[in-house]
């Protein structure tokens, strides 16, 4: 307790008398009227109880004035909202001038700044941005406040793709690296920071973008004295086991080496930079292991990367960066709000956009492009497994998985790599309820001795478990070939396995491609016609009876497929199939 007035002093209203204090919170109790204090009933260290006497006034009856005094606490609390207002200020590009100038002269973003490309400031909501690394036994302090801030890594939930899909849908989890803070090492409080926001994402099922540029892990931490190996760092198997919780997008600009490669390429949809080094060791690891010494630039470039199948998608720099992975997610955030907007191609096209020779090839994109909403398709993995195609589209407005053959390479037949990548895009479907249009023309699996040397039994029948575990809508276009194998396991198993299969009046069935058939299950009688012109009219002729046989409308008519339908119809027919109304 506290006393602040003396008897027979003239007192105004509002002035403060006593202060008390009670459960350890004070209280200041002031005059209810102007007069001259009279007797004071308690001094400091009283113990009060409720109702007795604290200070006699004898009012005089002068109006109310304003009191003498301020509240003691107002000067107290504008400084520690100053000190707050500085020491915010120390994370931010505007007093970290030097590190923000060295981010430009590469051509690089800041930290800050690629945040601000992917949501709105006043959306964001921030975690952790006081940590610094654990380095105060080493370093002064004040020094790493803004050189450490935040520990190398902004992490908070913000909202994207504001006003595009339902709101409650934008929450996302968000985590940028920042290499200007000890080459975007690891330290620490950077694993606590990235464990919290993690965990925030897996409980409120938020998606997460991370931003992994930096060189692994921090042996600078001297304030953890009590870690010796480090190995029980959560980070890694905390982003593992979100894979199929919550969609997952990393983006790499830079170097990203060791423990910020794991996590970049753990995540669903990986995209990079063309400035882009990845590898799960770094110079310094190679070095320390005994291989030599290596330019961080002659390890795990992008232009390898994209082609090996670690970098799903290859952009320019970090501004198309933050674009791509907001275009990516809002395949992942429901159907869009204003179908209003929602445009497409003119459907008539599809009619004409097959070569009159079946042997010919076309671009299988151009299809894509024109079943899709206008600019909506956007291609996983471009450069691997190119013989089937991958990627998200959205027809009017829904988001849509297809996979299409790409007959430009091998003939649309399905290599290992392609089995694979198509096997992972079906798991990465059904993992998040996004349904699946096949566009199909393969003359099934990649064959040869050279291609079996690759594991091909083993690594082309995942196609088949992976088609087996689809809950999801399944829908399948038979645009040409659909032979073998190779067929069924891209359809999902068989042609009865989709919810719906059709087959445009090009389309060709059969249980392997229609030529090796003939040369196969004809070979003697080929054999046995000696004049050669009279074999070739023979085999010409067993081929046409073999295509008649295997021509849609013959397989139709004994229900291996659901329909035949014009090209043009088809955009129409997946709304219906999908139950997507208009």
């Amino acid at each position: 307790m506290a006393v602040l007035v003396s008897p027979n002093e003239q007192v105004d209203t509002n002035q403060p008398l006593v202060i008390i204090e009670a459960m350890k919170m004070q209280t200041t109790l002031c005059a209810e009227v102007s007069g001259k204090v009279g007797q004071v009933y308690v001094s400091l260290d009283d113990e009060c109880f409720v109702g007795m006497p604290l200070v006699d006034i004898h009012a005089d009856g002068v109006s109310e004035t304003k009191p003498k005094k301020v509240p003691v606490t107002q000067n107290t609390n504008q400084t520690l909202l100053h000190e707050l207002r500085v020491r915010a200020a120390l994370t931010l590009d505007e007093q970290r001038v030097e590190q923000h100038q060295k981010r430009q002269l590469k051509g690089y973003l800041s930290a800050r700044e690629n945040l601000q490309n992917l949501c709105s400031e006043d959306s964001f909501m921030e975690y952790g941005q006081m940590a610094v690394a654990a380095q105060r036994l080493r370093r002064d302090y004040d020094e790493l406040k803004t050189a450490t801030a935040a520990d190398g890594v902004i992490t908070g939930v913000g909202q994207i793709n504001q006003g595009l899909v339902a709101e409650q849908n934008t929450q996302t989890a968000i985590v940028i690296n920042d290499y200007s803070v000890l080459a975007g090492t690891q330290g620490y409080f950077h694993h606590l920071k990235l464990d919290r926001i993690l965990a925030i994402a897996a409980a409120k099922k938020f998606p997460v973008v991370m931003f992994t540029e930096g060189g692994g892990g921090r042996p600078g931490d001297t304030d953890i004295t009590t870690v010796n190996s480090g190995l029980q760092c959560q980070s890694f198997a905390t982003w593992a086991s979100l894979q199929g919780k919550v969609p997952r997008i990393s983006v790499a600009n830079g170097y990203c080496f060791a423990g910020n490669a794991a996590l970049f390429g753990a995540a669903d949809i990986t995209i990079a930079t063309q400035s882009s080094w990845i590898g799960m060791a770094g110079p310094a690891m190679i070095e320390g292991g005994g291989l030599g010494v290596v330019k961080p630039t002659d390890i795990g470039p992008s232009d390898k990367q994209v082609k090996n199948g670690v970098i799903d998608i290859l952009v320019e720099n970090e501004q198309q960066a933050a674009e791509m992975a907001k275009k990516c997610l809002l395949y992942f955030q429901g159907p869009l709000v204003d179908e209003q907007q929602i445009t497409f191609a003119d459907q008539e096209t599809l009619n004409q956009v097959l070569p009159e020779d079946r042997r010919f090839v076309y671009d299988v994109k151009e299809i894509i492009h024109t079943l899709a909403d206008t600019d909506s398709f956007t291609e996983i993995k471009a450069l691997f497994g190119a013989s089937i195609i991958t990627g998200f589209i959205h027809l009017q407005g829904h988001p849509v998985g297809v996979l299409a053959s790409n007959c430009k390479v091998l003939g649309g037949a399905i290599d290992v790599e392609a089995g694979e990548k198509s096997s992972q895009f079906m798991q990465l479907c059904q993992q998040f309820s996004i349904p699946v249009v096949v566009l199909c023309d393969t003359p099934g699996f990649m064959v040869g001795p050279e291609h079996e040397d690759r594991g091909a039994v083993r690594r082309l029948s995942q196609l088949f478990v992976a088609g087996s575990q689809l809950t999801v809508p399944l829908v399948a276009v038979v645009l040409r070939k659909c032979y073998g194998l190779g067929a069924q396991a891209l359809l999902g198993g068989n042609t009865s396995q989709p919810s719906y299969t059709i087959a445009w009046p090009t389309g060709e069935f059969g249980a392997m491609g229609l030529e090796g058939a003939v040369k196969l299950g004809f070979k003697k009688e080929l054999a046995a016609e000696q004049d050669l012109t009279a074999r070739k009219a023979l085999y010409e002729q067993l081929l046409a009876a073999q295509y008649q046989k295997g021509q849609a409308q013959e397989v139709a008519s004994v229900l291996e497929i659901d329909a035949v339908i014009e090209p043009a119809n088809t955009r129409q027919t997946l709304l219906l199939a999908l139950n997507i109304v208009q």
